[in-house]
């Protein structure tokens, strides 16, 4: 075995070893779907079915607390009224913290090995379009990974068209036609992007700029999870608006945004739902 097929399989085991534990801890063998809820998105969970159970990430396997404030400590299970059953990540490892591509991946992984066949990834960022300020939802269509790195590794070939599932946008486009869509880039942190750095991902075709999502995608569908990706505009980024910026500026805007862009997330999880019964 090269180094290359042991990493992965080390990857694909300890993911196996945390859904064990968390179908141990929650009595619930099988999650249907999986969420990663990003800035402003925290109120989601409650709207979209019952929680069954709650468990400290610190006791999953692989899972830490987040080291950005904003993201909850949990990995939850939710019934929902199908009588499905939602995996929610609130413990998203971020690529700056620096443990790694693959503590970037894990969550997905082990929603994965947990039975889903959806994730769900939002997050909180910053905007290029003039037209898109604080508080606008956008479905991400592609993305740009500026982070010069991956959570593969070894010739694991993933084919990445479709990374953001069209399926899923337009049953997403049900419940909302007027959101918007729009191609997401990627930078490592946890610095802000200078406005000449956002400048050329703009050149590049990037309308939203954050720090999160496109390696847990990449990862997602590497293990045959399809995507549904949503941004919530947090401020216009670097350059695109006077001022400097703040991530409690960012944290404001999410609170602001959080009962609206969490309704319309339990609206799409539900469509979702009715997809794969």
């Amino acid at each position: 075995m090269t180094q290359n097929e042991a990493d992965s399989h080390t990857a694909s085991t300890d993911a196996a070893h945390a859904a064990a534990f968390i179908a141990e801890r929650t009595g619930i063998s099988t999650h249907e779907i999986a969420l990663t809820l990003g800035s402003g998105w925290g109120e989601a969970a409650g709207l979209i079915g019952t929680t069954i159970a709650e468990v400290p990430a610190t006791e999953v396997p692989g899972f830490s607390i987040s080291g950005v404030a904003g993201h909850a400590g949990t990995i939850s299970s939710i019934e929902l009224p199908s009588g499905h059953h939602a995996l929610i990540l609130g413990a998203r490892t971020h690529f700056y913290e620096g443990k790694g591509a693959a503590a970037v991946a894990h969550g997905v992984r082990t929603a994965a090995a947990a039975g889903a066949k959806v994730a769900l990834l939002t997050n909180g960022c910053g905007s290029t379009v003039p037209e898109w300020g604080p508080g606008t939802a956008v479905l991400i269509k592609d993305h740009l990974n500026l982070t010069a790195c991956s959570p593969l590794e070894g010739a694991n070939f993933v084919d990445l068209t479709d990374a953001y599932a069209q399926r899923l946008r337009n049953l997403a486009h049900e419940v909302d036609p007027a959101l918007p869509e729009g191609v997401y880039a990627q930078f490592p942190g946890p610095h802000y992007e200078t406005p000449a750095e956002v400048r050329m991902a703009r050149t590049l075709g990037a309308d939203l700029i954050g720090m999160s999502t496109a390696l847990e995608t990449i990862a997602a569908r590497g293990v045959g999870l399809e995507v549904l990706g949503i941004s919530l505009v947090t401020n216009h980024a670097a350059g695109f608006a006077p001022g400097t910026l703040d991530h409690s500026e960012v944290l404001a805007a999410g609170r602001e945004a959080g009962p609206r862009i969490s309704q319309l997330l339990a609206q799409i999880v539900s469509r979702i739902d009715k997809e794969i019964l």
